[in-house]
């Protein structure tokens, strides 16, 4: 019995031990989205909505994840992740990527600035604007399919518009 826990304890502590693909927070810098630069993604986000119907709070997060099913929307997977204040009208991000490849966008709009995910009140977007299914959310799955999400980024500039979801 003495063993069993200590393989047990022994095989937990190895797997907190392993490094997490842990992605990097960075600056808005649009100079890595200009002619000429890349690979990047510019990202224009529409329909921010504000938070009593009268301010704009919270916080937008926009992350890249690489069009994996091993990476796309795994927690701690995403590549880089720019934070701002919601602004009104189109809001436009750059996310550098490593290199050319299959890529996916994902946005949240944390709309009381909370820290939580709030599905009744939060906003949501992701590349290609795939349709969003209660379904998937309400049994745990993933909110949304990589094949619906992934494109292609070269040795540029992408482009791609997502539109805010929220309930």
């Amino acid at each position: 019995m003495k063993k069993i826990l200590f393989l047990s304890v022994s095989i937990i502590t190895g797997l907190c031990a392993l490094p997490v693909q842990a992605g990097t927070v960075i600056s808005n810098d649009m100079s890595k989205c200009a002619t000429g630069k890349g690979p990047s993604v510019l990202v224009i986000l529409r329909g921010i909505r504000p938070n009593d119907g009268k301010r704009l709070d919270g916080k937008v997060r926009v992350q890249t994840y690489k069009g994996t099913k091993e990476d796309w929307l795994k927690r701690g997977r995403w590549l880089n992740r720019v934070e701002s204040l919601p602004k009104p009208g189109a809001m436009r991000f750059c996310l550098p990527v490593p290199k050319p490849g299959d890529y996916g966008v994902a946005v949240r709009h944390d709309i009381n600035g909370n820290g939580k995910t709030d599905i009744s009140n939060d906003g949501g977007g992701f590349s290609n604007n795939p349709k969003l299914s209660n379904f998937r959310i309400i049994t745990g799955r993933t909110a949304v399919k990589l094949s619906s999400a992934k494109f292609y980024v070269g040795k540029g500039v992408k482009q791609i518009v997502i539109d805010m979801n929220y309930r």
